[in-house]
């Protein structure tokens, strides 16, 4: 794992968009999407990319982490409403390549299952952007996930629920339920890209990457993949023990070398 202290949120944003940059120019052909509010900036600066710089998602496949169950997609607060807004709509990205989970299917178990397939069908993701919730949570693995888990239907803690609504009209609003790509579906990806922004990450950020392994932290699990990058601000880096040693990496990294 490799931590990357950035000044500022916005200087964050721009590092991971840059990670994906060179990735497709490297030729890679899916992509997995978060959907909170610190990775909001990195479809800002990629979609600015592709106006000033070119850059093409016309080949790619991109596969979303989660759904709210009983949000239908054309909802302003359902993820594929969400991805189209900040990144689709604004990128040569063909929305019939951005696949989701279905919130509004009948039955979510076995939507669950038609997904995890989707996702096992199209090989692995080749980079996977991730952000991390107050209590350590990725996709919607709430504490005490299983670290084997596969995609499935999640019931969302309160605490999550309250830190969602701000983006509907109240915590009353906030689903209870959702479809989330599970720890083991997550680390399948080829890399895992996790940024986090702000002073009420900085609690989970240090869980996740120096605490132990645990399904009480589900972000730990970045600690076992063999190719995981931790992009934080100083906000959210405020915690970590070990910020001499990042910093240090930082400036010795090797010319050319990547992340």
């Amino acid at each position: 794992m490799e931590v990357v202290i950035r000044p500022d949120a916005d200087d964050a944003g721009r590092t991971v968009a840059g990670i994906i940059h060179h990735a497709i120019v490297e030729g890679t052909k899916t992509l997995g999407l978060a959907t909170g509010a610190s990775s909001l900036g990195v479809y800002r600066d990629l979609a600015r990319r592709h106006r000033q710089e070119g850059l093409s998602f016309a080949d790619v496949d991109a596969f979303l982490l989660d759904e709210y169950i009983g949000l239908p997609p054309s909802h302003p607060q359902s993820y594929a409403q969400v991805i189209r807004r900040e990144l689709v709509d604004h990128v040569d990205l063909d929305p019939v390549r951005v696949h989701a989970p279905r919130g509004t299917a009948s039955d979510p178990q076995q939507e669950a299952r038609r997904f995890e397939r989707t996702l096992t069908a199209a090989g692995p993701v080749a980079v996977q952007i991730l952000g991390i919730g107050v209590n350590g949570h990725i996709g919607f693995n709430e504490p005490g996930s299983s670290l084997a888990s596969c995609t499935r239907l999640k019931t969302l803690t309160d605490d999550t629920r309250r830190d969602n609504a701000r983006f509907f009209g109240g915590i009353d609003e906030v689903p209870r339920h959702v479809i989330t790509q599970g720890l083991a579906t997550i680390g399948r990806a080829s890399h895992l890209v996790l940024i986090a922004t702000g002073p009420h990450k900085a609690y989970a950020v240090a869980a996740a990457v120096e605490g132990p392994v645990s399904a009480m932290c589900p972000a730990s699990i970045l600690q076992l993949h063999p190719h995981a990058t931790v992009v934080v601000d100083e906000l959210a880096a405020a915690r970590l023990e070990q910020q001499p040693y990042y910093r240090h990496i930082a400036r010795h990294r090797p010319a050319g070398q990547g992340y």
